[in-house]
């Protein structure tokens, strides 16, 4: 199983933009499908976009048309960038090794994932 590790949070005012990063420790050439979860306080962690390794895209309505995820196979890299930012995206975000079509986390396993905040 690859390591995954999260990075690129922060603070950002409401309307600004972030990117960020999952690192593999392997390649990730070979997995088939990989997501970008977020849990708020108080809420359950909730898919927020995934790609497969054909280029296909999948994002929960809330972040359509601000959010846009990639990956760079060459670089072993999962990317979120995150454009237009409200308060509701405050949250820990965290990347996973996802099933394709129901977009669930293929393991019981979390990294440490990465806080954004967003203030007004």
């Amino acid at each position: 199983q690859v390591q995954l590790v999260e990075s690129g949070g922060g603070l950002v005012r409401s309307g600004g933009s972030l990117r960020l990063s999952c690192a593999a420790s392997g390649s990730i050439a070979s997995i088939n499908a990989m997501g970008w979860y977020r849990q708020a306080p108080g809420k359950q962690r909730e898919l927020v976009a995934a790609i497969t390794r054909g280029g296909r895209t999948n994002y929960v309505d809330s972040v359509k048309g601000r959010f846009t995820i990639s990956r760079d196979n060459a670089k072993n890299t999962m990317y979120l960038q995150m454009s237009s930012l409200k308060r509701e995206d405050t949250a820990v975000y965290y990347c996973a090794d996802t099933v394709p079509g129901t977009w669930q986390p293929r393991y019981d396993s979390w990294g440490q994932g990465t806080q954004v905040t967003v203030s007004s």
